[in-house]
């Protein structure tokens, strides 16, 4: 139904690799850069310009890219929508979520997938990012939602959201006085962080790295299991630590944690739907696409 080249264009031009492209669409790089080639010659127009071994979009590719997005995006939801006129999702479904998405991002969306298709079976899985893996290559569950890098070669990783993590004291807390603090004074604050095998902590971890500061350099007086038990922590204590932006708008309105700026350090990352290669059609799919509708009609 879709055009195979504008498939490749649109890869191309996700990844900003062509090498990242050939892996994702299952072909050679060799091909990738044909399919390309192909594509602006009938367009007449050049997509891609090279800078040593970055690509960028041209003006053209930029306009092409948009209404691609556009375009695969109407895809999915016409699918969606054909499956569901055919009544095909029906049964088990078996989700699997990191502990930040279970708890502050997919509520809304799980109620509105069991109000479209309540004869669907739902069940959800809670767990850090490297247990929702392992479940999901155990085939414990059919699909997992989780946050921080991917690194597992055996799973395929679909982008989602993109999250921000802020560093946070609470309101009662010595340093809530300030407003930014140097990179340098993180070594001298304590700070309370997530568990090992957590997203969050590998994204905290690679973040700090990237500065130049390691994990042992730190006064780190605890780790705990989940976000709530952290913000519960931090009533108590003059500890500092770093939370999703989406966990604390509660707690942020009513004036009880203060987010404490960081210079030169942001910390951004993405939650991934992450499956098994080669995994079929199914009402894992149907999910991917209804969720990822939900957020574009926001």
């Amino acid at each position: 139904m879709d055009d195979f080249r504008l498939k490749v264009f649109y890869s191309v031009s996700k990844n900003q690799s062509f090498t990242k492209a050939a892996a994702e669409l299952y072909i050679s790089q060799p091909a990738i850069t044909k399919h390309i080639k192909l594509l602006e010659e009938s367009l007449g127009c050049r997509l891609f310009e090279r800078k040593g071994n970055c690509i960028n979009l041209t003006a053209s590719g930029e306009v092409l890219f948009k209404y691609a997005t556009e375009i695969f995006q109407l895809y999915q939801e016409a699918l969606f929508e054909l499956g569901a006129m055919k009544n095909q999702f029906q049964g088990q479904f078996r989700l699997g979520a990191s502990t930040t998405v279970s708890q502050y991002l997919i509520s809304p969306i799980l109620a509105s997938f069991y109000e479209k298709f309540p004869q669907i079976k739902l069940t959800l899985l809670n767990g850090n990012s490297e247990i929702i893996e392992n479940a999901v290559l155990s085939k414990s569950i059919d699909l997992g939602i989780v946050e921080g890098k991917k690194h597992n070669s055996s799973l395929k990783y679909t982008d989602f959201v993109q999250d921000e993590l802020v560093a946070v004291v609470h309101a009662k807390s010595r340093f809530s006085n300030k407003n930014t603090i140097q990179l340098s004074d993180l070594t001298t604050i304590p700070l309370v962080l997530r568990e090992r095998g957590s997203g969050t902590l590998e994204v905290i971890q690679s973040s700090l790295k990237e500065n130049g500061i390691k994990l042992s350099n730190l006064s780190i007086v605890m780790h705990l299991g989940s976000t709530e038990s952290i913000k519960s922590f931090l009533e108590y204590s003059n500890a500092l630590s770093f939370v999703s932006i989406r966990a604390i708008k509660k707690e942020l309105k009513y004036g009880e944690l203060k987010i404490i700026n960081i210079e030169n350090l942001k910390m951004l990352r993405t939650f991934s739907f992450v499956t098994l290669h080669g995994q079929q059609e199914n009402i894992a799919s149907a999910f991917i696409q209804f969720t990822n509708r939900h957020y574009n009609n926001k």
